[in-house]
Formats: structure tokens, C-alpha cells, sequence
């Protein structure tokens, strides 16, 4: 008889689903990058309608067959988004962004390097830095090859052309997917592992990061290329969480050479790359840092300066239309008494001079139309037009500083990588709040990386996805004046509601709310806070639509939008610098201190 074998077969562990453990389904398991996460209760149902979309996809076992969905999926949304009209559609005589884009194809293809920044300023002149110019370049020269009618000079000023208008819906959707959408992928990807955040709850971040109606609004509807700064922006927070800070330096070098908007971000990205220097200290990473920053600077503007001097070689003028002595240098009128003028360098110091000087338009004043911010709020009750530029520059240079060093303080001394979408939030909404010359539209910087707060620990939780869903619904709305100007109402309506069903939050449902593991003092607090909000903003739609404003304030209604917007601003300002001081640690706490996770 032969005995029995001592051997006895191993037990097949039960493959358990991926869950979020943040309020979006089923049960935590191990993620797909083999990080433990604690299990989490068992949701036998989703908690809001994204999480039902996705629901099928918990038992997936590869991201890459998920991914390619969810890619095409908001890539439709885009692309519908696009159908309606866009910013200036039969409105002339300036007609509008879509119109200044397209002009600046027309201009980079047609003329000289060096009269770039200086050609018909009163048309659309050039004022973005160099790689929008070296974008528009390439854009205009594929589209050449379509129809070279679309960009000759002068006469396709105002085109309506439809073939153009999707060569051009094409090219906001291809530079997205080639910058924006993959920095959006690999950032969530890194910073919801880093959260031992499970990969389906990331899918839906995913998906809720790519839906953001103000985005989708500004840049496929109104006509835009923000993404590709914003992508440029999270390529560098990538790298951070990566931990390669050189290639962080390259790219938000390239942000700010594509939109100089990206300023709004440059103290976090500073306080950042220094604390991560300093603590410990590490000279190597610093000079490291600073080389690469220089060294991206210089390509940046290897193009316009080398274009330049070929042109003064060949004899071409910056000014054909000027007659005479060179005129003085804006911003720096001494240094025409100062260079030679005559010299081979003063064509390259006179192009770089002036497109600082269109980049950064100080003459315009210090806000843009209505936009929701601080001073244009002020200026309700304080006419801030009356007092001298300078002193409002100061004034806004002030309040910015007071507004941003409290979170980059923060950073610097807690550079870790999970504070990274707090700082940039707190930093943006600073400058959005109470910078210089500021636009509807910038509201797109501080909405950003407060929407990738989704994407970590405990991100889709009720309480997160209430305050970030506040903020973007009320951005949205701040920009519906804009919006409603260019008949874009219905786009507004669809895409603001949309998200708002599939993240559960209002006016669609109040899932968001009422959490059980929140004391009864905070539920309430922040329902009656953002209900208060909700209702006003559904009412002034309603006034909006059907009271004419009074014969003597015709702006009553885009004044009220202004007020309410500013107050909510400020409210997710303090929101996010509150939480970064609670997540930093630097506040005592009681009782037994805890271990420090870590956060790199």
C-alpha cells in the first residue's frame, strides 16, 4: 500500500474585484500595481452614475482594456462639443478667438519671423509667447496643404469656411491627445498609486478629469488650445511624483512658452523643485534644476532669434510700415539711447523686448471685461478705473503675494508629492483671485489640478467630490455671460449638466452629501453653504432669462454673476489652503502621534 503523499496542494486565493474605497463601489483588493490597499467595506451598488458606467470594468484585468474605451469615449464628447459654433461664428467685425487663432496660422506662414510679434496689431496681433507661434506655424502649415486659401494673407480674415472650421476643431483634438490627455493619464496613473488608490477608481477620475465641462467649454466649443499648456503643466507634476525634477524644469518651461497663464503655477513648481533641494540638501539636484531651466529657455527662443538675425541678414525690416530712426523699445525706452542700434544683436534685443512686451499687456488694465474675481467685484462699489496703473499694479502685486506665499510656504517646507494638487489649486486661485489683467477664462488654471484631487486618496469620496464639483459647476457658470454672447447656451447646459449627473452632485442629486463618517455640524455646514450657492446660481439663470436689466444698468445681471462667483472663489481658496495645512502635518496634533506615511 503506499502511503500518503506529504504533500499537500497550495489553495488557490479568491481573485477579489477592484473596488474604490472611495465611495464609488464594490471592495478594495490589491491594485494592478501590486500596491496592498486595506479592504474597504462591500458595496453591493454604485454610489453615482459614473460609477455605474464603469461598473462593468471592476473585474477587468488589464488598464489597456479599459483605457482605449474610455480615450474614444471622451474623445466623442469633444468632437460632438465641436458641432456647435464657436467664439466670434458671423459676428464681425473682429469676430473672436476662433478668428485670432486662425490669423495667427495665416501670420507665421506668411511672414517673416521677425514680424511676428509685430505685424497688424490691431488685428489680432500676436501675444502669446514663441511656442504658440511655433504651434500656429505648424498647424498653418498642414492646413496649407489642404486648402491654401484658409491662410493667405489678408484676404481669409473672418473666413467661415466649414471645411476649416473642422480642420480646425481637428487640430485642437489631435494637439489634446498628443499633450494633454496622455500628461492626464499618467499622472493619475502615478499619483493614485502613490494614494493606494485602486485602478478602477482611477478609470473614473480618469473619466471625470476628461469630462470637465469648463475645459471642454473654453477649448472645443468657445475655441481654445489651454490644454496643451494645462498638459505641458501636468507633465511637469508627473515628473515630480517621478521624481525626475530636470525634466519637471523642461516642462513647465514649455507651458509657460506656450501661455504665459502658466506664471499662475510658477510659485508652486519653484517652492517645489527648492524644498525638494533643501530637504535634504542636495546642490547636485539644484544646479541640475537650473541648467535644464536655462538650457529649455534658450531652445525655446532658438527659433524666434535665429529666424531673426536670418532676416536682418537679409536685409528684412521687424517694421516694414515704419519709416526713420528706430523707434524707442517698449517697456525699456532707455536702452535705444543705450545700443547701438546699428549692431547685429539689436534686431534679436528688439524682438525679444517686444514680445515681452505683447505677452504681458500692463496697459490694459487690471482686469479683463466682467470676470469673477476680486478687484473686478470691488470695482462694484469702488470705481478702482479712477485710480492711477500703478498703484493698482502694486495694490494686485500686493494682494497676490499675500494670497500665494501662505501654501508655497507650505510646499517648500513639506515638499511632498501629495500636495502637490492642493498647492497648485491654492496657488491659481490666488493669482485668479487677485493678480493683474486677468480673464474669464483663467478660471481654467486654479479649476485644473483642483479636479485631479479626484484622482487621490479618498478622491471620489463624498465631501472631495462636493467641494470639487462646487468649484467646477460655479466656474462653469462664471462663464456663461462669455459663453452667452456667441449663442452658446445650449453647449453650457448639456455638458455642465452631464457632469454634474455623472458625479452625483447638484442640481442633479445631492448623493454627495450627508456622509456618514462626517460630524452632523460639518454635513450641514457644507450642504447649506453650497445649497445657498446652487440656488442662487439656478435663480439668477431664471432673472437672467426673463427680466431685462434696468435701462441704466445694463450689466446688472453679469455684475450679480460677478459678486456670487468671487465670493464662491474665495470660498474654494480657503477650502483648498485648509485642507493642504490639515494633509501637511504642520499643525500639533493630540493625542499619540502616528507615524508619517510616506509621501515620494
Amino acid at each position: 500500500m503506499v502511503p500518503p503523499s506529504p504533500h499537500k496542494p497550495r489553495r488557490r486565493a479568491k481573485k477579489a474585484g477592484n473596488g474604490n474605497g472611495n465611495g464609488g463601489g464594490a471592495s478594495s483588493s490589491p491594485s494592478s500595481e501590486g500596491h496592498i490597499t486595506k479592504r474597504e467595506p462591500l458595496v453591493k451598488a454604485p454610489v453615482f452614475p459614473l460609477a455605474s458606467f464603469l461598473w462593468p470594468a471592476r473585474g477587468s484585468v488589464s488598464e489597456w482594456e479599459v483605457l482605449p474605451l474610455i480615450l474614444m469615449a471622451v474623445g466623442l464628447f469633444r468632437w460632438a462639443a465641436g458641432l456647435w459654433g464657436y467664439s466670434g461664428f458671423q459676428r464681425p467685425p473682429m469676430y473672436g478667438d476662433y478668428e485670432a487663432q486662425r490669423h495667427w496660422m495665416e501670420i507665421t506662414t506668411q511672414i517673416p519671423v521677425s514680424q511676428w510679434y509685430f505685424h497688424d496689431l490691431q488685428w489680432w496681433g500676436l501675444d502669446y509667447p514663441p511656442l504658440t507661434a511655433y504651434h500656429s506655424w505648424l498647424c498653418g502649415k498642414i492646413g496649407a496643404l489642404i486648402d491654401p486659401t484658409w491662410f493667405k494673407l489678408y484676404t481669409s480674415r473672418g473666413s467661415e469656411d466649414q471645411t476649416l472650421k473642422i480642420f480646425m476643431r481637428a487640430t485642437v483634438i489631435v494637439s489634446e491627445y498628443l499633450i494633454y490627455i496622455p500628461a492626464v493619464v499618467v499622472f493619475v496613473r502615478r499619483y493614485a498609486r502613490q494614494s493606494n488608490v485602486p485602478r478602477w477608481t482611477a478609470w473614473m477620475s480618469l473619466v471625470a478629469i476628461l469630462l470637465q465641462p469648463a475645459t471642454l467649454l473654453i477649448d472645443h466649443v468657445h475655441f481654445q488650445y489651454n490644454t496643451v499648456m494645462l498638459g505641458f503643466v501636468l507633465a511637469s507634476m508627473s515628473s515630480m511624483l517621478a521624481g525626475r525634477y530636470l525634466w519637471s524644469a523642461v516642462f513647465f518651461v514649455a507651458a509657460l512658452g506656450f501661455k504665459q497663464m502658466a506664471l499662475y503655477y510658477a510659485f508652486s513648481v519653484f517652492s517645489f523643485l527648492l524644498g525638494s533641494c533643501v530637504f535634504p540638501l542636495r546642490p547636485g539636484r539644484f544646479v541640475g534644476i537650473a541648467l535644464a531651466t536655462v538650457a529649455s529657455f534658450a531652445l525655446l527662443l532658438l527659433p524666434l532669434v535665429a529666424g531673426t538675425l536670418y532676416d536682418a541678414h537679409r536685409g528684412i525690416d521687424a517694421r516694414p510700415d515704419y519709416d526713420g530712426p528706430p523707434p524707442a523699445l517698449p517697456l525699456f525706452p532707455w536702452l535705444t539711447d543705450v545700443l547701438d542700434t546699428n549692431a547685429i544683436y539689436y534686431p534679436v534685443v528688439e524682438q525679444l523686448v517686444q514680445m515681452v512686451h505683447r505677452v504681458f499687456p500692463f496697459a490694459r488694465g487690471l482686469f479683463e471685461d466682467k470676470v469673477a474675481n476680486f478687484w473686478c467685484a470691488l470695482n462694484v462699489i469702488i470705481k478702482l478705473r479712477t485710480y492711477p496703473s500703478e498703484l493698482l499694479q502694486r495694490g494686485a502685486l500686493v494682494a497676490t503675494l499675500a494670497s500665494i506665499i501662505p501654501p508655497n510656504l507650505l510646499l517648500f517646507f513639506r515638499p511632498r508629492t501629495s500636495l502637490l494638487p492642493l498647492a497648485f489649486a491654492t496657488t491659481a486661485w490666488g493669482f485668479f483671485l487677485f493678480s493683474y489683467q486677468v480673464h474669464e477664462k483663467s478660471v481654467l488654471l486654479p479649476l485644473m489640478p483642483m479636479t485631479l484631487l479626484l484622482a487621490g486618496k479618498q478622491g471620489l469620496s463624498r465631501d472631495n467630490r462636493a467641494w470639487v464639483g462646487f468649484a467646477n459647476i460655479l466656474g462653469a457658470w462664471t462663464m456663461f455671460p462669455l459663453l452667452k454672447r456667441v449663442d452658446l447656451c445650449v453647449p453650457y447646459a448639456v455638458l455642465t449638466l452631464l457632469w454634474a449627473y455623472l458625479l452625483g452632485l447638484p442640481p442633479t442629486s445631492l448623493s454627495a452629501y450627508f456622509q456618514e463618517d462626517h460630524s452632523i455640524l460639518r454635513k450641514w455646514a457644507t450642504f447649506i453653504l453650497h445649497a445657498g450657492f446652487y440656488v442662487a446660481m439656478a435663480a439668477w439663470h431664471v432673472v437672467e432669462n426673463s427680466v431685462p436689466p434696468p435701462f441704466d444698468k445694463p450689466d446688472l445681471w453679469v455684475v450679480a454673476n460677478v459678486g456670487l462667483g468671487a465670493v464662491g472663489f474665495g470660498i474654494c481658496y480657503l477650502w483648498c489652503l485648509v485642507q493642504m495645512i490639515v494633509q501637511s502635518d504642520i499643525l500639533p496634533r493630540g493625542g499619540k502621534s502616528k507615524s508619517k506615511a510616506k509621501s515620494q
